[in-house]
């Protein structure tokens, strides 16, 4: 393997050859996601109640169990079998340094990555490394393990002295280390919300904040390692650029989000989804028009799409809609010359190339806390799901709300959304957790880790229709271009 570099608009071996980063990213193992994994609420504050209920030694072990089988030399195989050359490793900052002792990096969470890598290398797989959780978090979502609303990274150079010294500490670690495709600095950074706007879908960003952040952490990065290729994110959840500063240094590349509505649903495909008929033609005007791909191609630069891709458990009947929009919009990416990461490998039954069998020991442990998230509303990412009685119930608040407020400024889409997000994913997806770690408190751990084991990719079943649809386009030659 070789280090990469960037030439031109490309990514290039050591010959120079053009190389393609196509792959999946990984959710849910370093950076655990509610629906991906299967819980209510988020990370951190799961991992306190389940310590809190099972005692810290149980509760360190049932997670410890849980990212050791979800992630296996056996999982690098596949992937790189289906002809992927990249996965995409989200890091949660928790594992390398903990908020009482900042600055003091933990030797597990580096050991855990470093096995991981060692996998990837020995099968030709490149990794990027992604700091999806960054201290005082970048954003105001369950991806950051924010329950907060707050993205306290923007106002508070704490945080940001932190996350400037944690990436120092990953370059020391990895320079030379061809396996290490390069450095996604921040996941879906959020500046201009730090302590949380809800009246209103976006905000501005603030440009100068995040341009600044950037360039201290790519020059910080370079004093140690002048080689590997740093990744560089727009801002509100990677899709704007207009005020990102031009390329400033050898070695960059840009990353835009590309979510859809043909992708998410509901509606059909080729189809009228929220009142627009998307189509291929569609989903190119769509790629063009964003702002991180319009920033590419002014700069000629290499644009990576770090994160896409459709869910399959909505309406049943729409499940080959969201197959066809994935498809088509895949064929953009590629006829556009875009490295591209899907999200995600592994979950719970929603995106995943492969799923845990909801038939599993560890699904039917935990059924009823399932059911719960679905009629509560309870995971935000489920939002095209058929709705419930909770739905209907925030919605008639929502309207009260309105009303009694009367303000024309006030945005009803952005109240509804807040609204369900701040009382149902944050709050009662928090009060969730208690009862989801009793159900565990008096199994032992050999019975712990025989449910936990679910996550395994042996018992896993596969998204085979998923899986052709990839190694279609993995496979397909791009050398060159």
């Amino acid at each position: 393997m070789d280090i990469l570099k960037v030439k031109g608009n490309k990514i290039v071996n050591a010959e120079g050859a053009a190389l393609w980063l196509r792959g999946p990213s990984l959710g849910g193992w370093m950076n655990l996601e509610n629906f991906i994994n299967g819980y209510p609420g988020i990370e951190s504050s799961l991992r306190d109640t389940f310590a809190s209920v099972l005692g810290a030694g149980k509760a360190d072990f049932f997670f410890q169990r849980l990212i050791h089988h979800f992630f296996t030399e056996a999982d690098v195989k596949l992937i790189r079998e289906c002809g992927s050359t990249v996965i995409r490793l989200p890091l949660n900052y928790r594992h390398f340094e903990a908020d009482d002792k900042p600055f003091h990096y933990k030797e597990e969470g580096f050991a855990l990555l470093d096995r991981a890598l060692g996998w990837c290398e020995k099968h030709g797989l490149y990794a990027i490394l992604d700091l999806h959780a960054v201290q005082g978090w970048q954003n105001s979502d369950w991806p950051s393990d924010n329950s907060s609303r707050n993205s306290l990274l923007w106002v508070h150079t704490h945080f940001q002295d932190r996350c400037v010294e944690l990436w120092k500490e990953i370059a020391r670690r990895y320079r030379g280390r061809a396996v290490v495709a390069g450095y996604d600095l921040i996941n879906e950074p959020l500046s201009g919300a730090p302590y949380g706007r809800l009246d209103a879908h976006y905000t501005p960003s603030n440009w100068k904040l995040v341009n600044a952040l950037y360039r201290r952490l790519v020059e910080s990065i370079r004093e140690i390692d002048g080689e590997h290729i740093i990744f560089l994110e727009g801002d509100n959840f990677s899709k704007q650029f207009d005020g990102m500063a031009p390329p400033f240094a050898d070695n960059l590349v840009y990353s835009g989000h590309h979510y859809n509505h043909a992708s998410l649903g509901p509606g059909p495909y080729p189809g009228r989804i929220k009142g627009v008929e998307w189509n291929r033609e569609r989903q190119e005007e769509v790629y063009l028009a964003h702002e991180g791909t319009r920033y590419a191609r002014m700069h000629d630069v290499p644009y990576w799409v770090g994160e896409f891709g459709s869910v399959y458990n909505g309406y049943p009947e729409e499940v080959d809609c969201r197959f066809l929009a994935l498809d088509d919009q895949i064929g953009v990416f590629e006829e556009h010359g875009a490295h591209w990461t899907i999200w995600t490998y592994k979950d719970m039954g929603v995106m995943g190339w492969v799923t845990v069998d909801p038939e599993s020991e560890y699904a039917a442990t935990v059924r009823h806390i399932l059911d719960a998230k679905t009629e509560l509303r309870a995971d935000f990412w489920s939002w095209w799901l058929p709705p419930t009685r909770t739905d209907r119930i925030v919605n008639e608040l929502s309207e009260h709300i309105m009303t009694v407020l009367d303000d024309p400024d006030l945005d009803s889409e952005s109240v509804t959304k807040y609204l369900r997000q701040s009382a149902l994913y944050e709050y009662v997806g928090q009060i969730m957790q208690s009862g989801m770690a009793k159900i565990f408190k008096d199994m032992s751990e050999e019975k712990l880790d025989d449910i936990l084991s679910s996550f395994s990719l042996e018992k896993c079943i596969r998204n085979d229709r998923l899986l052709e649809m990839m190694k279609k386009y993995l496979a397909a030659d791009k050398a060159g271009g």
